[in-house]
């Protein structure tokens, strides 16, 4: 019985580790179309970014976390457009030293 209880607090503990380490900021170069608003967050670089070129972004986090600043354009309302997002790649690519 103790074996089955400390098996399955094992595997929960996988479960929810998964989300967390989907959100844990990307190694690599990160971008608009690639890296999600939720990894960009979680690097306090790119979140300083964010912060700056999209004010009030923070509000939607739970809605576009697992989302592109490049999947959000579109529905933005004109908020984010092609000359916003690289505006944000370039900043993005400043802050990271490229």
């Amino acid at each position: 019985m103790k074996t089955q209880l400390v098996a399955g607090l094992a595997a929960l503990a996988t479960l929810v580790a998964v989300p967390a380490f989907a959100q844990a900021p990307a190694s690599g170069p990160m971008s608009v179309d690639k890296t999600t608003i939720g990894a960009l967050w979680a690097n306090p670089t790119a979140k300083a970014v964010l912060e700056k070129d999209v004010p009030g972004i923070d509000q939607y986090m739970d809605q576009i976390k697992d989302m592109t600043l490049a999947q959000v354009a579109p529905m933005s309302q004109g908020a984010i457009d092609d000359a916003k997002l690289k505006q944000i790649q370039a900043d993005l690519d400043k802050a990271s030293g490229k």
